[in-house]
């Protein structure tokens, strides 16, 4: 049975999550570059569509990292009618936004202004939500994915999986570099950046969305220390270009130090790393970063618990939903938090073992 949904808040879907979805059977269907295109491209489209950031992501050959941060709805939030209709066209495809347009155009020849705003108000109650996203971008590419192939059926495991992250910089820098470690702890590039479905590598290709999410998540860090980064606000704008330029950097340190290869004394690799040479090319002496190893290995409760942050975010958060833990658990836990484990990871904790 599937586990249920966690978030933040009663009323809102609002928060960073660690959203991993697996094809089915796990399939090597993303194999192909196009695939794997395709899906960075509706996946940004859709970012607009939901009103969502993805701060950070990884597309493997059979599943998908996103790290995506769901603002709360702003109050008195509206869109014009044209915004809505042009971001749908960029996500829905050539052939649904025809259909699309061909019925808005029925609703305007019959003088149906009213179904035209009912459309629209159903578009707007389904922005900044995190359910909506995963579930449109997913079937969004099973639909490509099936016409380009001529496969039929489902092409997804049944439900995503989803983590909540504390949006403050430690939390956020870890789970991001675990994520972009991915293709490297799986042996298929030897310096992240040469993977280029994944936010790092299109941070290090120019890409403004990408350097966005990257200065979220390094934060005051890539602030330079004149400059006041509480006085500019987290939108959608391009940050001044120093600023994602010190996230880049920061960023690549933290890479650069997660990604230890480990070895036994006679030389055997025991987990896949970055090597020495690449190793001394993302990091600098002086850049703080993060403990190395660690993130070289599966880390468990990044993908399967159900929070990561400080202790007192979990337990606060725990304390107001305590009615999610089962038997004896449910009156006597102390608790939520768990720590993670040792050294790189002391200071971060999980709520897991819901059961």
């Amino acid at each position: 049975m599937p586990s249920a949904r966690h978030f933040l808040f009663p009323d809102s879907q609002a928060g960073v999550f660690h959203v991993v979805s697996r094809l089915a059977g796990r399939a090597y269907y993303l194999e192909e570059e196009n695939g794997r295109e395709e899906f960075v491209k509706m996946m940004r489209a859709y970012e607009d569509v939901c009103g969502v950031e993805v701060l950070t992501y990884c597309v493997m050959s059979n599943h998908f990292h996103l790290l995506v941060r769901v603002p709360h709805r702003p109050d008195g939030f509206d869109v014009p009618l044209e915004v809505v209709v042009a971001r749908l066209e960029r996500a829905l495809g050539e052939t649904a936004a025809g259909e699309l347009r061909k019925q808005l155009e029925f609703w305007r020849t019959t003088k149906n202004e009213a179904a035209i705003e009912e459309w629209r108000q159903r578009q707007l109650a389904r922005m900044f939500s995190l359910s909506e996203f995963v579930k449109r971008l997913k079937f969004r590419f099973t639909r490509w994915y099936n016409q380009k192939t001529g496969r039929k059926g489902v092409l997804w495991e049944s439900r995503y999986t989803s983590v909540i992250v504390e949006e403050e910089e430690r939390a956020l820098r870890t789970m991001a570099a675990y994520i972009d470690l991915n293709p490297v702890r799986a042996g298929m590039v030897a310096d992240p950046a040469d993977y280029r479905w994944s936010g790092y590598a299109e941070a290090m290709a120019g890409k403004a969305r990408a350097r966005r999410g990257l200065v979220r998540i390094i934060g005051q860090m890539a602030w330079p220390r004149e400059t006041a980064a509480a006085a500019k606000p987290w939108g959608a704008q391009a940050f001044p270009k120093i600023v994602e330029t010190r996230a880049l950097v920061f960023y690549r340190a933290i890479l650069g130090g997660q990604g230890t290869e480990r070895k036994r004394e006679d030389g055997t690799v025991v987990r896949r790393g970055v090597s020495e040479k690449v190793r001394e090319r993302l990091t600098t002496p002086n850049e703080r970063r993060l403990a190395s190893e660690v993130l070289m290995r599966r880390v468990q409760h990044f993908t399967r618990g159900v929070m990561i942050g400080s202790r007192a975010f979990i337990d606060g958060w725990f304390e107001l939903n305590r009615g999610i833990v089962i038997g004896r658990s449910r009156t006597e836990r102390k608790r939520g938090s768990r720590p993670l484990g040792k050294s790189a990871l002391r200071g971060l904790y999980a709520f897991r073992d819901v059961k």
